[in-house]
């Protein structure tokens, strides 16, 4: 057996012709003006203020809005601190005490950790917090869709979009997904089928790694100096005896040299800490688990202190786009399309920072959108003010001055650490140029045994355990949304088991076994493994306080 190889060769093809449907809507489509995919915060910013646009200049605008998780804000996951600049553009009537916030950030500490130690160091400039605050996606979701709801927008829960439409280089729509299936994708009882709503624009912005937005930019031709690259972040919701008075960062262990990444602990109440580790997927080898680092992280003396007796009540993860500047579309407009959010990959991870980037993404395509439409123009060029918009606004002079940051760390954490600092000092001009890297499939790994891990159940625990905290609600029977590669071997197996965090992947004896039903839409398997799919609406996590 070869001692290294490369996921990507037994990775299955992203299945294009499913996601782009060059055929006419049905004859009971939904017509609408705008249609967003994802509400998220991107979606329901774009919604929103799309919506307020129209009402400023005496019209209408017909925006629906279509997300996959049962209610607002379950499929939700992040760190999060936020930065309040797109809410206080959105809503400059409200003080930060009336938006969805938990607390401000009034403390922050960094640490090194080693297996045993932690040595508190000077914040990074990037990840100075002060006039920021601490919050939860899930609540910030469904705070901004009651205010897109007031406003007039058609939020539906519960419909994933299977498809674009298009006709020509346009598009024209979307295809929801089928639900009631049956495991061999036989109608069952309770079938309900696609549904197809028109739009003059629609609006992608479903998340990191849609496959929406990958097979559009593939169909389109576009492309980005470097490849996009991902982290996976695991996290947990505790109920804590010990109260935390600090946003706290860490880096170094569990982490080796070779592995990037980082953890946080976020007070959310006096008693509710967020804790959760943050792993970029170039990992060097086939054993790496973002879930059991998070556990063994947890028994070290510094989190145990805040933990020891306390109850985990939510569990969950999510990819993560960290291919900053160089990773971005060159353009993320089209005839009748536009791309926010994760989905275009706005996420700085210097400053860990994504949310304000992804409301302010949907603010300017929302203004762009509205003057196409008063323009009766909605092609590329019409709506192409979207990205000038974007490059002059904060999101652009803050990914182009970190825009090397991330990559400096392929060179390993101590020497990425010093070129970090000297980006940092230099506002980006060092090294100058950009570092180029590949797309972490492509990027070769060790083959080695998982190291055993027991958990204990009250500290730490197992993913079968932390996917029932999840809140997991999809069925048992429904049908496999995951595309598998051919002939995986033992090895790749190994691979695809440590990485999914919510234990989707077995390896028993020589082969792969796959429990789609475990399936938490991280999207951790379409990075490095099987292809994700949308699935029947409301499957996955029902996440709460994330």
């Amino acid at each position: 057996m070869a001692q290294r190889f490369v996921p990507a060769h037994y990775q299955a093809a992203l299945p294009q012709n499913r996601f782009l449907l060059a055929e006419p809507p049905g004859e009971d489509a939904v017509a609408m003006d705008v249609v967003v995919v994802g509400a998220g915060p991107a979606g329901l910013a774009l919604a929103l203020m799309l919506k307020r646009l129209a009402k400023a200049d005496g019209k209408d605008v017909e925006v629906a809005v279509l997300e996959k998780a049962e209610e607002l804000g379950q499929h939700s996951l992040s760190g999060a601190v936020v930065d309040p600049a797109p809410f206080r553009e959105l809503f400059p009537d409200l003080g930060d005490r009336d938006l969805p916030f938990r607390r401000p950030v009034d403390a922050e500490r960094v640490y090194v950790l080693s297996a045993n130690k932690a040595w508190r160091i000077p914040t990074p400039p990037p990840m100075h917090n002060r006039g920021k605050f601490v919050a939860s996606i899930c609540e910030i979701v469904r705070w901004l869709g009651k205010r897109a709801e007031d406003e007039g927008v058609n939020l539906f829960t519960g419909y994933p979009a299977d498809a674009l439409l298009t006709s020509g280089d346009r598009v024209v729509g979307v295809r929801t997904t089928a639900a009631g299936l049956q495991r061999d994708g036989s109608p069952s009882g309770s079938y309900s089928p696609p549904t197809d709503l028109t739009g003059q624009v629609v609006a992608l912005c479903d998340g990191t790694r849609s496959p929406l937005a990958q097979s559009w930019l593939r169909w389109q031709g576009v492309t980005s100096p470097n490849p996009q690259i991902y982290a996976l972040g695991v996290k947990e919701i505790w109920e804590t005896k010990e109260p935390l008075d600090a946003v706290v960062h860490t880096m170094g262990w569990p982490l080796n040299t070779r592995q990037f990444g980082g953890s946080f602990l976020y007070p959310l109440e006096p008693n509710l800490v967020a804790i959760g580790l943050v792993v970029g997927m170039d990992w060097p080898d086939n054993r790496t688990d973002v879930h059991v680092l998070l556990q063994r992280m947890k028994e070290h003396a510094f989190f145990r202190r805040y933990l020891a007796g306390g109850e985990m009540v939510e569990w969950g993860a999510k990819t993560i786009p960290e291919g900053g500047y160089y990773a971005l579309p060159e353009r993320r407009v089209g005839d009748g399309l536009v791309i926010c959010g994760d989905a275009a990959g706005f996420v700085d991870v210097a400053s860990l920072k994504g949310i304000h980037y992804a409301m302010k993404s949907g603010i300017e395509a929302a203004r762009a959108i509205w003057k196409a439409l008063q323009q009766g123009d909605t092609s590329r060029g019409s709506l192409s003010s979207y990205d000038a918009a974007v490059r002059a606004s904060y999101i652009g002079r803050d990914l182009y001055k970190r825009r090397n940051m991330r990559l400096a760390f392929k060179s390993g954490f101590y020497l990425g650490g010093v070129k970090a600092g000297l980006m940092t000092l230099t506002g980006g001009a060092f090294p100058g140029g950009q570092i180029h890297t590949t797309e972490d499939a492509e990027e070769e790994r060790d083959i080695d045994s998982p190291a055993p891990f027991v958990p204990d159940g009250k500290l730490t625990f197992s993913k079968v355990d932390a996917v029932y905290k999840s809140g997991n609600a999809t069925r048992d029977d429904i049908p496999s949304h995951l595309i598998v590669g051919k002939d995986v071997p033992p090895h790749v197996a190994d691979l695809y088991a440590a990485m999914c965090p919510a234990g989707v992947y077995e390896r028993q004896g020589d082969k792969l076994v796959v429990n789609a039903p475990n399936c938490i839409d991280c999207k951790a398997t379409d990075v490095l493994g099987p292809r994700w799919t949308p699935r029947e609406g409301g499957s996955g996590p029902r996440y709460k306080r994330m």
